[in-house]
Order: structure tokens, then sequence, then C-alpha cells
């Protein structure tokens, strides 16, 4: 997209009051265009027209939201390709990533997200007084009013895509606050919302930096908050949020761990832990950002995942055949270098498949990883593998369970005891048997334990994040 890239504001495109800013290629650095930078002001106005529409879409019929949603999907799918395109030009991940991330993800919130709400259920309540039999209670959702979505730029479309449907089919309006990195393909799904018939004001898109999303927590008129990204920024916004008593939806950093137990299949294992360190060149929440392996089967593990990792073909992120692409911007890289030079200078062995080469960052494999280094205890974000050793599986849940993050673990075992002392040992939002951390299910709850997030989302536990629960009786004596 060359032309200037502007806000959505009241169902008028326009431009933010803080000028104009650049973004570029993740891969060689080459301009792709500007976008108009919105600050508090804008969205402070994006906010003021939401909670004017907020009333009007509530009242608006079902079917006729579920209409809109309907051919939000269709004009969604015929722009998926386009926005793919984006997507790996900005941040970096693969074409054949980003198209995963719009065709398995993306593009069917808006189906899902309109199916769900068919088939969202309030109750009846049965009588608990004893004096009398006269009281009919009853439970239903209604929608919160306006709710903030702040998203990160690893899934630009997906995540925020999660919470903006499905906040809109429970009734509420959205004010959307995308990464800064990726304004290209974020504008461009939000085109699908103008271009679909949607009630003006009732979804507003604000591109801008960190104060456009500090305007979205602190607003006194944003009675919902979505935000996916770091655990540091979301204890912020917790905190903030707590304070007026907001509804929070957070999905937070990681450091899962894959466990390969003395009888896992090998093969499998490696494979998941290729997806699981190098999806995406390591920039997932949920990916594998350490490898426990039983003493038993280390040093085969370690060589059979040296070779599988030497296949892997870095490079251009939109040249069909590259495995890997770079980095999205100099903070991640810096992250990962750091890491990695702490991991050697505290003794780990360091193995990579190439050589570093702008963003591109080989996959890299660590062995001999301590519980001390910073890459066993913090999210890295990038594409390597730190291999730790264990004894039993007592030491593995420890070692699991040491840091401060709970979001997705996986642990390879053919044994169906040990497999259930994991299932129950680990202390994450998913636990996955035989399975790469990298995996969920779009009619799953997901969400993390601890400093993992708070809330889940997805299907209908995502409607009742963006819905009150209110209790109803009514006296009938």
């Amino acid at each position: 997209m060359s032309e200037l890239i502007q806000a959505y504001i009241n169902g008028q495109w326009e431009n933010g009051t803080g000028g104009t800013a650049e973004y570029r290629s993740a891969y060689d650095g080459s301009r792709l265009g500007t976008f108009s930078v919105c600050q508090a002001g804008d969205v402070e106005r994006a906010i003021s027209a939401a909670r004017s529409a907020q009333v009007g879409w509530a009242a608006t019929p079902l079917l006729d939201k579920v209409d809109l949603m309907y051919a939000a999907y269709e004009l969604c799918k015929a722009a998926n390709e386009e926005i793919a395109q984006s997507i790996s030009a900005e941040m970096g991940k693969t074409i054949r990533e980003s198209r995963e991330e719009m065709l398995q993800y993306g593009w069917g919130h808006f189906r899902r997200a309109a199916e769900d709400m068919l088939r969202f259920r309030g109750m009846t309540m049965p009588n608990s007084e004893t004096r009398s039999n006269s009281k009919r209670m009853f439970v239903q959702q209604y929608p919160l009013g306006v709710v903030g979505v702040i998203s990160p730029f690893n899934f630009p479309v997906d995540i925020p895509a999660i919470a903006i449907t499905y906040a809109l089919i429970a009734g509420n309006t959205v004010v959307w606050k995308p990464s800064e990195y990726c304004p290209g393909s974020t504008r461009r799904y939000a085109q699908v919302f103008q271009d679909a018939g949607f009630p003006a004001g009732v979804f507003n898109y604000v591109p801008g930096y960190g104060d456009a999303g500090e305007a979205l927590v602190e607003s006194p008129d944003v009675r919902g908050l979505f935000f996916t990204g770091s655990t540091r920024v979301g204890r912020k916004i917790a905190a903030a949020a707590g304070a007026g008593l907001k509804r929070t939806l957070l999905e937070l950093g990681g450091n899962g761990p894959i466990i390969v137990h003395h009888d896992a299949d090998l093969d499998r294992a490696v494979e998941a832990t290729i997806t699981g360190c190098f999806y995406m060149a390591g920039q997932v929440c949920t990916a594998a950002e350490r490898v426990l392996v039983h003493e038993d089967i280390h040093d085969l593990f370690v060589a059979k995942l040296v070779e599988r990792t030497k296949q892997l073909k870095t490079g251009d992120p939109l040249d069909e055949a590259t495995d890997m692409g770079p980095l999205c911007n100099d903070n991640v890289l810096k992250q990962v270098v750091s890491h990695v030079d702490d991991a050697r200078s505290k003794g780990a062995d360091v193995i990579q498949a190439g050589e570093l080469t702008g963003r591109l960052f080989p996959p890299t494999i660590l062995v001999n990883v301590t519980e001390d280094m910073l890459i066993a205890r913090e999210e890295t974000f990038g594409p390597v593998a730190p291999i730790i050793k264990y004894g039993d599986i007592d030491e593995a849940l420890q070692i699991a369970n040491s840091t401060e993050f709970g979001l997705n673990a996986a642990a390879f075992t053919n044994n169906l005891r040990d497999a259930w002392r994991f299932i129950d040992g680990l202390e994450h939002g998913t636990v996955l048997i035989n399975e790469t951390t990298n995996y969920w299910d779009q009619l799953a709850p997901f969400g993390g334990a601890k400093s993992s997030g708070l809330g889940r989302e997805l299907s209908s536990w995502a409607l009742g994040a963006f819905t009150e629960t209110k209790t109803i009786v009514i006296d009938i004596s």
C-alpha cells in the first residue's frame, strides 16, 4: 500500500495529529510506506465515537449483526493474499506463515464469532428460598460498552481479530490500536469493516505508538481492554485498568518448555522442536523457549536436532522456499543476541546453522544450558533452542515450572501414566502431549497461568470476556 495510511474514526478515514512516520521491511529495511500517527486526542475522538454508537449497536438485532459478520468474512477472504503479502513484508514471517495466519485464523474469526454468538446461552436458576416459590431467576450476558484492543506485531491481524470480532458480535464497540510495525496489513483489514457496512463509530482504527495505547488504557469511557504483548507492559496495563476497575483480557509472555522423555518418539519430538523453536523465527508467545531432554536420550536427540536444523532455509520471507525469515525489529534482535551471548559466557555450547546477516538470526541450538542463564528464565522471542538435561519427571517439572511464565507446555512420552503426571504437574494454561508448544485450536480456551496473562480467549470464552453477567430476579407473587 503506497498511499498514506490514515486512521478510521466514526466511519471516516482521516489523518492523526501526530504527523507521519515511515514503516519499513523487516527483511532488508526498504521503505514500504508511511502512516499517519494518532495521538491521545485522536484516540479520545475514536472513543467518543464508539461510545455514541454503542447503544444503537447493542440494540441492533442479532441476525443483522451476523449478516455484517458474514459480509466481512467474504470480503476478508478476497483480501487474504494481499494482507498476507503485507504481513510478510512488514514483520518478516514467511509468506507461508502469513497465509496460515489469514486462512486458518484471522479470516475465520468473523464466521466463528457470529456462530458462537448464535449459540451463546443464558440460563434459568432454581429458587433456593425456603419461604416461598415466588421467585424466578435468570442470568443473561450484556455488552461491556467500548472495548479497547492493543495488538502486537507477530500476528498483526489474527490476534486483534479475535477481540474485535467477538467484542463486536456481543454488542460492544471497538477502538483498535495496532502494532506500529504493521500498518499496511492492519489498515487493509480495517477496510473490511467499512466495506462490509458496519455503522459509523462501531469499529475504529487508530495507528500510532505507545501514547495512543496509553490513552485507550486510561480513558474512563473504555470498559474493557484486550492486550497481547510483553508481561512487563501487561503489568502496567493491569495496574492502570485495575485502578479504573476495567475488564481486562491479557495474553502475555511465555517461556514454554518442550519435555522429551526417555521413551519419546525422537523423530516426532525433533519436528515438534523445530516448529516450537523456529516457527516465525521464534517470535511467538507459545514458542518452545526451553527444551528439556532426558539424560538417557540427550545426545541422540541433540544430534538429530542439529541435522534437521541445518536443513532450514533462511532468507527473504516473500520467497516461497524460505523456511524462516528475519526478526521483526532491532529491539527483538538485541534481546536475542544478548541472551545467546549470556548463555555462551556461562558455559553453553552454541551451534548455529549459518551466520547473523542483518536481522536474519540463524537457527541456533544451545547445549549445556543451566537455569541461571537468562535464556532459561526470560522470554527470548527468537530462533533459539536451549537444551537442558534432566534425570527424572520430578526434576523436569521443577525446571519447567521454575519461571514466572505459564502459557503453553509440551511433553513427549508414550507412557500414559507419565503423560498424566506432566498434565497434572505443569503449571501452564495449555499442556500438550506429543505435540509442539506452537499449537492452539480456535474452539478451545487460550490463555496463560502465572505471569502469562489473565482470562481466556477464543470461542465462547471470548464472549464471556467481553460481556457482563447480569442476574435477573422476578417475584411473581
